[in-house]
């Protein structure tokens, strides 16, 4: 009984010899595992880009795609085509098109082809587009000679990098002090593998950084990170280009005067210049000669070499004006193919030549929604091979709405950065057929027409041009029998107006509703209204393309006017206060 006392605290010795002995084990553990979590990661990886020929780089990205063939007759995905270059780079599946834009040139080839054209001229390629895969693969060349595409490609590991001019592109250098060098590694930590050694003095392409290390690809072509404190301040530089240089193109050298257009209708034969008189201040007529006919293209022309002659001798340029006859179902069919939109532009070439034309207006209206794209892709084509011929080109748009086929099936933004000038159509802000009697254009709308397409669609103020109304209606509400009003109207030229006013004896009120003077009078039991258009609403409607530093103006149509406009006109358009 008297050995029991002893064994107890023995036993607890050891139990605590024990504790220690795996406390300092633990901690001998950790500190291990923390030297070996410190050490940089000694393990090579092979990025897997490099498991086929030809990956394509781009801006420090694998784009996850692959290049056929080497040096000239290298050929890249389309989808990487269109990546870099947007819409410069069309394909129509349906023809096996490839169409390639710039502001100054169309190039045309189909796949599998060696022979293209060129702004309308013969172009011969030396290696063709072709298909593998079900993807297509477009041929390096041109795409350097027109957009100035930069390709390198490394010896080593024919890994591809492309680059666009005006790309800024940051270098960095291994310091000569490296003797090991560096290593370039999967990502942005020392815990991360190696894809590559990098020798004292190798140079790297910096595409970013990230906690302190750079996003670098080397002269091989891999893409990785190393230190920042590892390579020297990195230096940014711009790629050139390699494309041929063109002047930009001037479209109007009226010698700082705005644009003061008027469009003649010319519906079947031409008005005789001699009962014109005198548009001074006017110095653009856009007579509507040219009609979509079809389908396939063909236009119809109404275009007269004396009317042009009488406007030339006047000092006012001509902008024939070209329309869709607002019928959609020929549209799509005309927009549909590149075979079909150069058919249009051939003719338009044609007709501007033979009737020493400055320009074309293009006015479609009444368009689907689904043929946006095509014809955006039809000025797109249409610009360059008309400014080649020292053309301007303009497109009339409506005010913006939610109107699908009047409205939305136009790209403002996109056809602005296009086009030379754009009109905005403002008025018909009550149509013909509207079921509210008002005004063909209040200035507050007319404003905020302008304003929208300014700040929405980023279309600059020197392409723009104020549409104003030489005509107005004269509405007539009745009641329906139901209660409510009928409302319809017929539409009047100013002088139509004035003589009116003089015959029912009435006296104008100024409505600051819409910024016009407004009449109304009853006759055989209805209301008649009219909101007046007259020299006091044409100087506000001046006065508006001043205040926004518009381009000017465009007038519908010459013949509803009044012979004192158009000195008011001129004179607050082109006024320097």
């Amino acid at each position: 009984m008297s050995a029991a006392p002893k064994a107890g605290p023995r036993r607890r010795r050891r139990r605590k010899g024990s504790s220690i002995a795996l406390l300092l084990f633990c901690i001998a553990g950790a500190a291990a595992f923390w030297w070996i979590a410190g050490q940089p990661n000694s393990s090579y990886v092979v990025p897997s880009y490099v498991s086929k020929p030809h990956p394509i780089m781009v801006k420090g990205q694998w784009t996850e795609t692959f290049a056929l063939g080497q040096a000239e007759g290298l050929r890249i995905p389309l989808s990487v085509a269109q990546k870099l270059m947007g819409e410069g780079v069309r394909y129509e599946e349906k023809t096996e098109s490839i169409i390639l834009t710039t502001s100054t040139k169309v190039l045309h080839f189909k796949t599998g082809e060696l022979e293209g054209s060129l702004n309308r001229k013969p172009f011969a390629l030396r290696f063709a587009a072709e298909k593998k895969n079900g993807e297509l693969y477009l041929p390096i060349a041109p795409l350097t000679e027109l957009f100035g595409v930069k390709a390198e490609t490394a010896k080593t590991t024919s890994i591809i990098t492309l680059m666009m001019p005006g790309d800024s592109i940051s270098r960095a250098v291994v310091p000569s002090d490296k003797k090991k060098g560096i290593k370039l590694r999967e990502g942005p930590d020392k815990s991360f593998a190696i894809i590559e050694d990098l020798a004292s003095g190798a140079g790297v392409r910096v595409w970013g950084e990230s906690e302190g290390w750079y996003k670098a690809q080397s002269s091989s072509g891999h893409i990785g990170y190393v230190p920042k404190e590892s390579v020297n301040a990195a230096k940014t530089e711009k790629v050139t280009s390699s494309a041929g240089e063109t002047a930009p193109f001037v479209a109007w050298k009226g010698t700082g005067k705005k644009i003061n257009l008027t469009w003649e209708a010319v519906y079947g034969a031409n008005p005789d210049t001699r009962k014109i008189g005198d548009l001074p201040g006017v110095n653009v007529v856009s007579p509507t000669w040219f009609e979509l006919l079809n389908g396939n293209g063909d236009i119809k022309s109404n275009a007269d070499a004396g009317y042009s002659a009488w406007a030339r001798a006047k000092g006012m340029q001509v902008w024939g004006l070209f329309s869709n006859g607002f019928e959609p179902d020929r549209t799509h069919a005309a927009l549909g193919s590149y075979e079909t939109r150069l058919r249009m532009i051939q003719q338009l070439l044609v007709y501007a030549k033979t009737f020493r034309l400055q320009g074309i207006n293009i006015d479609f209206e009444n368009v689907y929604t689904h043929d946006k794209e095509n014809l955006v892709q039809f000025v797109r084509e249409m610009t360059p091979l008309l400014h080649q011929q020292n053309l301007i080109v303009s497109i009339d748009v409506t005010p913006k709405s939610s109107t699908e086929m009047w409205s939305v099936f136009l790209d403002r933004q996109r056809l602005g950065q296009i086009v030379d000038f754009m009109m905005v159509m403002a008025y018909d802000e009550h149509w013909a057929a509207s079921p509210v009697a008002g005004s063909v254009s209040s200035l507050g709308w007319a404003e905020k027409s302008v304003q929208r397409i300014l700040s929405e669609d980023n279309v600059p103020a020197g392409k723009l041009l104020l549409g104003i109304p030489l005509y107005m209606r004269l509405w007539t509400e009745e009641p329906d029998g139901n209660g409510g009003v009928k409302v319809s109207s017929k539409t009047l030229s100013m002088e139509s107006a004035h003589e009116i006013i003089k015959e029912k004896k009435l006296k104008p009120s100024h409505s600051a509703e819409s910024g016009q003077n407004y009449v109304e009078y009853r006759e055989s039991g209805t209301l008649k209204r009219i909101w007046i258009e007259d020299a006091f609403s044409i100087k506000a409607r001046a006065a508006l393309a001043k205040k926004y530093d518009l381009a000017g103006v465009a007038s519908w149509r010459r013949g509803f006017e009044s012979s004192d406009i158009w000195g008011v006109l001129d004179k607050t358009l082109q006024s320097s206060d």
